[in-house]
């Protein structure tokens, strides 16, 4: 595990830990917020846009994609060669404190809102609200993590300033 992390431009985020086994491409397209932990063997391919904002931790063995040629290949065939119809790309956000489960894909065009949980082996397309339970393939929102961390708070009220803190950051 690697500690530290220097951004496109420059600026260097000590509370960030991504795995040494972990890919990153696009580097100047990828926005990595303070206190991201990336763990172990994922592949992150930025050069459309990514933003990994404060918090989160992406477990192991997840793709996050800003392009995919998925369909692209089908519609042409051997005479595929790159960026053509049917080529999908996009900007990919992960809100703060978002934790995405192991063996995840997240594909283009892809928002998950902040206080989420993406429950492993999912596949992650699309606009998802904040404090999202999702899973699937194709995902969905199964739940919301305030219901369950208004359980666990109950219980532990010592928390719940903290747990406002970052709750409140944006409304």
């Amino acid at each position: 595990m690697v500690g530290g992390f220097k951004t496109a431009n420059g600026k260097i985020l000590k509370r960030v830990r991504i795995s040494n086994s972990t890919f990153l491409d696009g580097l100047e397209n990828l926005e990595i917020q303070d206190n991201v932990f990336i763990g172990h063997f994922n592949f992150i391919e930025a050069s459309n846009g990514i933003k990994i904002e404060e918090g989160c931790q992406i477990t192991n063995y997840v793709t996050i994609t800003s392009h995919s040629s998925h369909n692209s290949i089908r519609y042409y065939g051997r005479h595929y060669s790159g960026e053509m119809k049917g080529y999908v790309v996009g900007k990919v956000l992960i809100g703060k404190y978002t934790f995405v489960g192991p063996h995840v894909t997240i594909m283009p065009n892809t928002r998950i809102g902040k206080g989420s949980i993406v429950s492993a082996y999912s596949y992650v397309q699309g606009e998802f609200p904040d404090f999202s339970i999702i899973a699937g393939n194709p995902a969905k929102v199964m739940g919301d993590t305030r219901d369950k961390d208004k359980v666990f708070l109950e219980r532990h009220p010592e928390l719940q300033g903290f747990y406002n803190e970052w709750v409140e950051i944006d409304g």
